[in-house]
């Protein structure tokens, strides 16, 4: 919608006014705040300025709460009001001070998994909304390797570590009891096939040579299977995982107390926010997107803000990261910090020289 908006540059001029001053304060702007701010050095009257509010007024971009009080942004005035700053930190860098706060904030990661984990906490804490951050499944449960141990007869322990250094664990109770050494011969058959293969990739695999092999292999397989059928590569999560932090942020925003309680409701369920991001964070996406009203895709986050970015290794696409607000927002400061965070992982996952 902002793309098809056009003003002179006088009214811009007082609607980014009104929208900072909204932001600084929460409170409907009167003309005299205005004044105050850009008055004097754009050469504009108070009676010119009450003029171009008004005007503003009628074209939907600014609202009056109370007739008597000042005015306030539509969610059209942020829309364009958004489309006007810069959405890569090349064009609006971070201060070196935040730069240096958010590079200490990741010190001693060392997995994908603990990026994103960490990364939640610490757009929570930069935007003062939730931080938001998604890893696909086909990343969360890639095979780096996988382990068994006889605990006693007919008793495993299944022990998997996926690319993104998630471990899972399980005991699995078997109908035919195997040794050590089988189990070792079937951990080192999986892990020298089927690194960095998905768990489902692995077993649609698993059951296509169970059906087919009928030559040496059929001892190996028939282990294969036993451990299959009872969950070794199973990994407890259809979705995609999601790291949510700073709900609690939104306690202090100015909605109303059941529009809160039905936001916090979907933010618990995890699956509405997987959807949520998924509509708006596309992977093939090279700027932070900042998404205006989200209540298209989900009804309980009108008025609410999502300013996302996808997250990259080595080039290719392992997530997404986001922040979501209130419209009151410091957009420059959130975008540029999703921004930088998007393409920190390629830093800090560097091989030393």
């Amino acid at each position: 919608m902002s793309s098809e908006l056009r003003i002179s540059p006088r009214d811009r001029q007082v609607l980014n006014a009104v929208i900072e001053i909204y932001i600084a304060t929460g409170e409907p702007v009167a003309s005299q705040a205005v004044a105050r701010k850009c008055g004097e050095k754009e050469g504009m009257s108070a009676a010119t300025i009450r003029n171009v509010m008004a005007s503003l007024d009628e074209a939907g971009l600014l609202e009056q709460p109370h007739t008597s009080a000042g005015r306030i942004p539509t969610a059209r005035a942020f829309r364009f009001y958004v489309s006007q700053l810069p959405h890569t930190t090349a064009s609006a860098p971070l201060t070196p001070q935040r730069q240096e706060q958010i590079e200490d904030s990741f010190a001693g990661i060392t997995s994908s998994q603990q990026f994103l984990e960490r990364t939640s906490h610490v757009l929570a804490l930069i935007s003062s909304g939730v931080g938001v951050a998604l890893a696909p499944v086909t990343d969360l449960h890639a095979l780096e390797h996988i382990h068994f141990s006889r605990l006693t007869a007919g008793r495993v322990l299944a022990v998997v570590v996926t690319k993104a250094g998630l471990v899972l664990d399980r005991v699995l109770v078997l109908d035919h009891d195997l040794g050590q050494a089988e189990l070792e011969l079937a951990a080192r058959f999986l892990n020298e096939n089927f690194h960095g293969w998905s768990m489902e990739r692995i077993r649609a695999e698993l059951v296509r040579r169970m059906e087919q092999e009928r030559n040496e292999y059929d001892r190996l397989m028939r282990s294969l299977g036993e451990l299959y059928r009872k969950g070794a590569l199973h990994t407890d999560a259809s979705g995609q995982s999601l790291f949510v932090e700073g709900v609690a942020n939104l306690l202090a925003s100015e909605l109303d107390r059941e529009r809160l309680q039905q936001l916090l409701r979907a933010l618990e369920t995890r699956q509405r926010v997987v959807e949520l991001l998924n509509a708006y964070v596309d992977a093939r996406q090279q700027t932070v997107r900042v998404v205006v009203g989200l209540e298209e895709t989900l009804p309980e986050m009108q008025d609410l803000v999502l300013i996302g970015a996808p997250a990259r290794l080595d080039g290719s696409h392992f997530g997404a990261v986001a922040v979501i607000g209130p419209t009151r927002m410091r957009y420059q400061e959130t975008i540029n910090a999703v921004s930088y965070i998007a393409q920190l992982s390629d830093r800090i996952f560097q091989p030393p020289q």
